[in-house]
């Protein structure tokens, strides 16, 4: 053989050495993460994505950080549509810590993190979203692969489901969401909602009146703009446009 017979780099104790010290690491200079699986509910299977995701469970377990001058990626940009947010950040796990922690006490399908999950990183109070789960670095240290790479990028919240459990985490959910479904009146026995007698084709749900769109988002401006308008109220004399014409955004009729 063209390497030394002698000296094995390969053997099961020295790669369990090897994940041991890597294991250790981490939970030294590592950070206390929650570990969100995303639960697909109802798949489009055009566009690859489904909206109605939701997350049920949070696992904790530690995560090395490898960014230490700060986020990657573009960061703060400025754009057509305003402000973005592109805060990139990579973290780092062990496989044996994930299988133990999370797949094992779960009932995941995947072997390994999946694109599409979630990290909460406590620390910065921020969501990220895995965009890609590297398993080959190191590559082949001792003959095998100890850790993931997580590829990440901050999170934008749309009205998904969280219910883990965890306050801070479910809390996102109650501040931001647009989703007047999440503010419907419930039966006492949870198990149905209250219908409206008048519901014709699609159903008309009975919602809780403290919904308003200015304080699920600081930027709607929905209300400002029925204010300027005039058509907050019952009165015809301060709305912009005169609908007592037959036809105000055309011609005058000629008969």
């Amino acid at each position: 053989m063209p390497t030394n017979v002698y000296f094995s780099t390969g053997t099961t104790s020295e790669q369990r050495l090897y994940e041991d010290l890597i294991i250790e690491q981490l939970k030294i200079y590592g950070q206390d993460v929650y570990y969100l699986p995303r639960k697909i509910v109802n798949k489009d299977n055009i566009f690859g994505e489904d909206p109605a995701s939701q997350f049920d469970d949070s696992y904790i377990i530690e995560m090395y950080v490898d960014n230490t001058d700060g986020y990657m990626g573009e960061q703060e940009i400025i754009k057509k549509f305003g402000l973005e947010l592109r805060d990139d950040i990579v973290f780092t796990l062990s496989k044996l810590r994930w299988e133990t922690l999370i797949k094992n006490n779960s009932d995941l399908v995947a072997d390994r993190p999946q694109e599409g999950d979630l990290v909460y990183f406590p620390t910065t109070n921020a969501f990220f979203e895995i965009q890609f789960v590297e398993h080959e670095q190191p590559f082949y240290q001792q003959s095998n692969l100890p850790t993931y790479k997580l590829s990440c990028t901050r999170f934008e919240y749309s009205s998904e489901r969280l219910d883990t459990g965890i306050a801070t985490i479910d809390s996102v959910e109650t501040s931001l969401s647009t989703d007047t479904m999440q503010f419907q009146f419930s039966l006492e026995n949870e198990t149905g909602s209250f219908v409206l007698e008048s519901s014709v084709g699609a159903i008309d749900y009975l919602i809780n009146e403290d919904f308003t769109m200015a304080s699920q988002s600081t930027n709607d401006q929905g209300q400002i703009f029925e204010t300027q308008a005039g058509t907050n109220t019952s009165s015809t004399a301060d709305d912009i446009l005169d609908f007592s014409e037959r036809n105000p955004f055309g011609e005058v009729d000629e008969y």
